[in-house]
């Protein structure tokens, strides 16, 4: 089947997010800083946001156990657009492209439901360009869970899953779309996507 369809990831795809960002100012040194992203605020304790629970009540949930960073604990939602630097290099033009060229374009985010409208105020112009995006926080559920892809599917309309190229830079959330029967590209720079692009007759 013909891919005429382009499901965008937002972070780390079209976003420029990573939380070693807002903990560099901080922490006094990287080791510090990577020790406390490794141990306390990790993407597993995280991904309790992208699934809808506050920011409040996991930060008290962790503070519990880590009494002695508080404050840090807090930072993550209170600091959270410090945490990101704009665009990833070479996507908004893909996706300019994409628009002018009509192609439906639809986003799948883990994201928490505390910050999407900070985010959509933020970087609206070119969220703007998507008809629909599902956002985890908003339905309890994340990628990779099938569930989640789903949902995107009869959010969209019910295409067929093989119309769809779906564009994530992690490997399970890839290999899950997979499964599912949807075109994949697994998001490495901007370059790589504008290959499959082109391959697929998109641009």
């Amino acid at each position: 089947m013909t891919v005429s369809i382009v499901l965008f990831d937002l972070g780390r795809v079209v976003l420029d997010w990573e939380p070693s960002r807002l903990y560099d100012k901080i922490f006094d040194n990287t080791d510090a800083r990577d020790h406390f992203l490794d141990s306390v605020c990790t993407m597993a304790w995280h991904m309790r946001h992208d699934a809808g629970v506050s920011f409040a009540d996991n930060a008290d949930a962790l503070i519990a156990d880590h009494p002695e960073h508080e404050s840090e604990i807090r930072a993550w939602g209170r600091r959270w657009m410090e945490m990101f630097d704009g665009y990833i290099d070479g996507t908004p033009d893909l996706i300019e492209r994409l628009h002018a060229r009509y192609v439906p374009l639809y986003a799948l985010t883990n994201m928490p439901t505390e910050t999407w409208p900070l985010m959509q105020q933020h970087f609206g112009p070119l969220l703007d360009r998507f008809r629909h995006v599902v956002v985890s926080g908003d339905l309890g559920m994340v990628k990779p869970d099938p569930a989640i892809y789903h949902h995107t599917l009869e959010a969209i309309g019910h295409p067929d899953p093989a119309a769809i190229l779906f564009i994530d830079d992690s490997a399970p959330n890839i290999a899950a779309a997979d499964a599912l029967g949807f075109a994949t590209h697994h998001f490495t720079g901007a370059a790589g996507l504008e290959a499959t692009l082109a391959h697929h007759g998109l641009i």
